[in-house]
């Protein structure tokens, strides 16, 4: 019978590099299918390989059994480095895709670059779109399959300067439940795990540095970031997350014998969810999100009316 096969995308950092090495060191393969058979092997990827050094050490370092992790290139920006990943897969199929590939981009809409917004919506969308168009058709023909996508809060809700990344995460918003709606009946299911802040190099890695040429900005909006930048400072210090705290939500999802669409690492920003739900005219979730990130002093008012210190962290960190 054969074995679960496991591919995953972003793996030289963050959370991909964590996912892999939990999946190919857990001894006990309990997130598996209960109809799987154990000992998968999962495949690492990377944009770059010269990048693989941390994961082959981590690797090591935990004693990851022999042939429990290979490492392949995938760039999701090329269709055809996608496809020659998937034909690299020994097994002939992939049965668990992780789609986590992506880039950040911070800063004053007005002064973004045009090449930086092309590269974020390029990997976080359309790199997304490629990846599935490359392994859903044989999940579908087998009728199997588990997709996992590392989603964002910056995708259920709008985050002040990071107006292109929302975009490309609302997008993935839709694009998955689409899909989720649409795959039952072939037994392929679709996940988002829905990501607050994590401590990793996402923010190290953000397309143009962390805020764009800021020159280019009024001095009110300048203002207006140095504010929000003391507020990350806060929030990262007070509510960012491990990637091990986080690969634990992927693996819940994985062994669930019905998964749901969204599972979530953390539920502080989960009453500000409910509140663009509730007023649907967007009046209350405006005003509260703008009271937390840009009041001089932080809110005096609970943490559980406006979401907890989460509010308005910067993007998740898919690597």
């Amino acid at each position: 019978m054969d074995r679960t096969v496991v591919l995953i995308t972003g793996c030289s950092s963050g959370i991909g590099l964590h996912l892999a090495l939990r999946l190919a060191s857990d001894p006990s393969r309990r997130f598996k299918d209960p109809c799987l058979l154990p000992e998968p092997p999962v495949y690492a990827t990377l944009r770059d390989l010269r990048a693989q050094g941390p994961l082959r050490e981590a690797a090591q370092s935990r004693g990851c059994p022999p042939g429990s992790l290979e490492m392949l290139q995938l760039d999701v920006r090329d269709a055809d480095s996608v496809a020659a990943a998937r034909a690299r897969v020994t097994e002939g199929r992939v049965d668990v895709l992780v789609c986590n590939a992506g880039r950040g981009l911070l800063g004053p809409l007005e002064v973004q670059e045009a090449g930086a917004v092309g590269s974020v919506l390029d990997v976080n969308v359309a790199g997304t779109v490629r990846t599935l168009q490359a392994f859903l058709p044989d999940m579908k023909r087998r009728r199997s399959g588990r997709v996992l996508v590392t989603g964002s809060m910056g995708g259920l809700m709008g985050l002040p300067f990071n107006a292109v990344y929302c975009a490309s995460k609302f997008a993935i918003e839709g694009l998955c439940e689409s899909l989720a709606v649409l795959l039952p009946p072939f037994g392929v299911h679709v996940s988002l795990i829905e990501c607050g802040p994590v401590r990793t190099a996402f923010q190290e890695k953000l397309e143009g540095g962390p805020g764009g040429a800021l020159d280019g900005a009024d001095a009110e909006t300048r203002d207006l970031f140095s504010r929000y930048q003391r507020h990350l400072e806060r929030i990262f210090h007070e509510a960012a997350q491990d990637p091990e705290e986080v690969t634990e939500v992927f693996l819940a999802a994985l062994r669930a014998p019905r998964p749901a669409l969204r599972y979530f690492s953390t539920e502080r920003f989960l009453p500000l969810v409910r509140m663009r739900l509730t007023d649907p005219s967007g009046r209350s979730y405006v005003a509260a999100m703008h009271r937390a990130v840009f009041a001089e002093e932080p809110a005096e008012e609970s943490a559980a009316d406006l979401g907890g210190p989460a509010l308005g962290a910067p993007p998740a960190a898919p690597q």
